[in-house]
């Protein structure tokens, strides 16, 4: 679920944040860290709920119809298709989902309810749902497709559910396009005889990974003096106080990555933070960035200090 670059960039922000020295204690970082990257997975349980609570809403509002006095025909005999929604049924059904979700306590649309009815309010007024609901066909293929649909055209682009995700956790705000690109990917992969559990991923590829956040954090922190000599010594025309302080950030990671991890390509390394620096900081920083890199680069090559091992890593 996370990648590379999604780690870079929460070492990133809580680099952006630092305030103290390399003699701070580095494990209140990592607990910092650590808590953002597990953050992005309560995110994921959250918007895979709200999808089961939206479901049980639309029960309750066809049960609702159902029961009145003056009801029209419609009303007495509603369409239960989207209640009845196979893939939303899936979910429902998943007791890993119903585990991580009270482990992790992850009950938000419990206490703030009106946000599931607000969206459910807007699935009702949309084009795809009404079509959804008249169509003939009754399958599957066409119940996910739905659910698809809801999510890309309802769900993600609902400015007060992005501002009340924002409210709940600040590190959200970065972390909201990640999840509904996964949540989509993993939503397209589900089968008919599938569990739900399938929609669960790993938040890390593997342990490696986890690790590498945590390294990139502590390296930077313990050489900050030193990284910061190599940049001044590189930006000698530039006036510090210009510096975008998230380029200054963003080249104490790069360096450090070029000097203390000789498993990752060159290429890699600068690739990414240039990518980085476009998403997250001024329209000329990965110029500058890469500016600054490149006399680097040279400087390393022409010392041979350039510490890489294996093939292909320049």
């Amino acid at each position: 679920m996370l990648n590379r670059r999604h780690i870079r960039i929460k070492v990133m922000q809580i680099l952006y944040a630092f305030r103290g020295t390399e003699s701070d204690d580095l494990k209140r970082y990592e607990r910092q860290l650590d808590q953002s990257m597990e953050g992005m997975f309560d995110l994921y349980i959250l918007m895979l709920n709200l999808l089961t609570e939206i479901q049980i809403k639309a029960e309750t509002y066809e049960s609702l119809k159902k029961a009145k006095l003056l009801g029209t025909a419609d009303d007495k005999n509603p369409t239960l298709k989207f209640a009845e929604n196979r893939l939303l049924n899936q979910l429902r059904t998943s007791l890993k989902l119903r585990e991580v979700t009270a482990k992790r306590r992850v009950l938000n649309w419990q206490k703030d309810d009106e946000y599931v009815d607000l969206i459910f309010r807007a699935m009702l007024k949309s084009d795809k749902y009404v079509s959804y609901m008249a169509s003939s066909t009754s399958d599957y293929k066409e119940d996910r497709q739905f659910i698809l649909d809801l999510y890309k055209s309802v769900i993600a682009p609902n400015e007060k559910l992005y501002d009340y995700l924002e409210d709940q956790k600040i590190t959200w705000l970065d972390d909201v396009p990640v999840v509904n690109t996964v949540l989509v990917k993993m939503l397209k992969k589900l089968g008919p005889h599938d569990s739900g559990n399938k929609l669960l991923p790993d938040l890390f590829r593997d342990e490696e990974d986890r690790q590498f956040g945590i390294d990139l954090l502590n390296k930077t922190l313990l050489n900050l003096t030193a990284l910061n000599n190599i940049i001044e010594d590189k930006t000698t025309n530039w006036d510090k106080d210009r510096i975008a302080k998230i380029d200054l950030v963003l080249l104490q990671m790069a360096i450090c990555e070029l000097q203390k991890f000789p498993s990752i390509p060159v290429k890699v390394t600068i690739n990414e933070y240039l990518e980085i620096a476009k998403e997250y900081s001024t329209p000329k920083s990965s110029i500058f960035i890469n500016g600054i890199l490149d006399k680097i680069l040279k400087e390393y090559e022409a010392k041979g200090t350039l510490n890489k091992a294996g093939r292909g890593l320049m």
